[in-house]
């Protein structure tokens, strides 16, 4: 009862006092938080699967056999992953237990921020707004699932370059913190054409600007690649560029069909601020005029309010 009477008080346009705005936000931050908790509890129940599967690509790349240091078949180097300390295992777990929880809870934690801000939006906003939510989880995942197929690659690239007399020994929570980041960065990155399209239809960015830059994002792409990988080889910077390029110039076309769009409801639509719209001068028949009716003028000498009759000036007055 309490609650339907709140949202019965509530303005209709999602206005509503700072602390309700700070009561909102406390409950999807606590349903956000729970989710990520509850995900994050059943990934300590599964620690060491989840633990091997991440580290599995990479044991099969460049591990030593036999759990032995020494030489891969071949004289090339091989490398064994390990736990450092009494307490590494532990840490270890929360580690994998909280970076589980925040990836798997995220379709939850983005409905939401969704949900937080949709009040503000207007209805076709909020329909905008939802869309993206429900692309943006999926191209998230995708590029993490990216990053984590590029690891067998990264570490056989990095593990080239050891000595063959060294021994390589990969710390566990070392590498469970390159994996994050490249998880991180690489879902990270796929949600770029995701807020291109988003500018687009906010009105903040036009299809032919978006596709007028192509040239820098290129570019661009291609130089935030190289530095977000650790090897920077070229195998890994294509595996991480390629999709994002595909994906920057699939979002200009859906920001210029959407202009197009938007030009057929509203020929001033995509007019900027400091544009002139154009002038209509066509011509149209406005019918016959109607005569004026005729109004008696008045006779010399007659006084109106505020009108000095003719003929007579001030100088006469004063005499």
């Amino acid at each position: 009862m309490l609650s339907s009477a709140r949202n019965k008080d509530r303005d209709p346009e999602g206005r509503m006092p700072l602390a309700e705005h700070l009561r909102e936000l406390r409950n999807r931050l606590l349903k956000s938080v729970l989710a990520v908790a509850v995900v994050t509890v059943v990934a300590f129940c599964y620690y060491k699967q989840i633990a091997h599967f991440i580290t599995g690509p990479v044991t099969d790349a460049v591990g030593c056999p036999g759990k032995n240091i020494g030489a891969r078949p071949g004289g090339k180097p091989c490398a064994q992953i390990t736990a450092n300390g009494l307490l590494a295992p532990f840490t270890i777990m929360l580690k994998i237990g909280l970076t589980t929880g925040v990836v798997g809870a995220s379709p939850v934690w983005l409905y939401q921020l969704w949900a937080f801000l949709a009040p503000g939006l207007h209805k076709h906003e909020k329909r905008y707004a939802l869309g993206f939510v429900g692309a943006g989880v999926p191209l998230f995942l995708v590029g993490a699932y990216i990053a984590y197929a590029v690891l067998p690659t990264t570490a056989g690239a990095l593990v080239g370059l050891t000595p063959s007399d060294w021994d390589n020994l990969f710390p566990a929570d070392e590498f469970l913190d390159i994996v994050t980041r490249m998880v991180i960065v690489f879902g990270v990155a796929f949600e770029l054409p995701l807020l291109l399209v988003l500018l687009n239809f906010g009105g903040v960015l036009s299809g032919k600007k978006v596709i007028g830059w192509w040239r820098f994002m290129v570019v661009g792409i291609t130089v935030f690649a190289a530095i977000a990988t650790p090897t920077g080889d070229p195998l890994t910077m294509s595996l991480l560029a390629a999709p994002i390029v595909v994906l920057y110039f699939g979002a200009s076309a859906v920001c210029l069909l959407h202009d197009r769009r938007r030009s057929r409801a509203d020929t001033d639509a995509l007019l900027s601020d400091e544009e002139a719209a154009p002038l209509d001068l066509r011509t149209e028949d406005v019918g016959d005029a109607e005569p004026l009716s005729a109004s008696p003028i008045p006779a010399q000498g007659s006084t109106h309010p505020g009108v000095e009759p003719a003929g007579r000036s001030y100088d006469e007055d004063a005499t």
